[in-house]
């Protein structure tokens, strides 16, 4: 498996008080634990888990992926700007493993 990538889009600016969409992807096989290799051996479950999102320091959007969420998972959410800051992202795999993203924001 590659290490997994991920991408976030933040608007570089808003006005105090805007809704703004974040949207983030990770590039991730995402496999199920339902699969068999060629040996007929089932191939252990490696997913994405957990994503996490946060501003400033402060927890603004949490999501907990089970087996059925795709590979490559796409996850968009709204946010209110109120001060200019820095988006800290996160997403957890089985095996323990953290991908780290940030994002800068300007309010004015």
């Amino acid at each position: 498996m590659s290490t997994p990538k991920p991408r976030v889009r933040v608007p570089a600016q808003a006005k105090k008080g805007e809704l703004i969409e974040v949207k983030t992807l990770i590039s991730h096989e995402m496999e199920t634990g339902m699969r068999k290799d060629s040996a007929g051996k089932t191939i252990p479950r490696q997913i994405i888990n957990k994503f996490a999102a946060a501003f400033n320091g402060k927890m603004v959007f949490e999501a907990d992926w089970h087996t059925s969420i795709s590979a490559n998972p796409y996850q968009a959410f709204f946010y209110k700007a109120q001060e200019t800051g820095e988006f800290s992202f996160v997403w957890k795999d089985d095996n323990g493993s953290e991908y780290k993203a940030t994002a800068k924001l300007a309010v004015s």
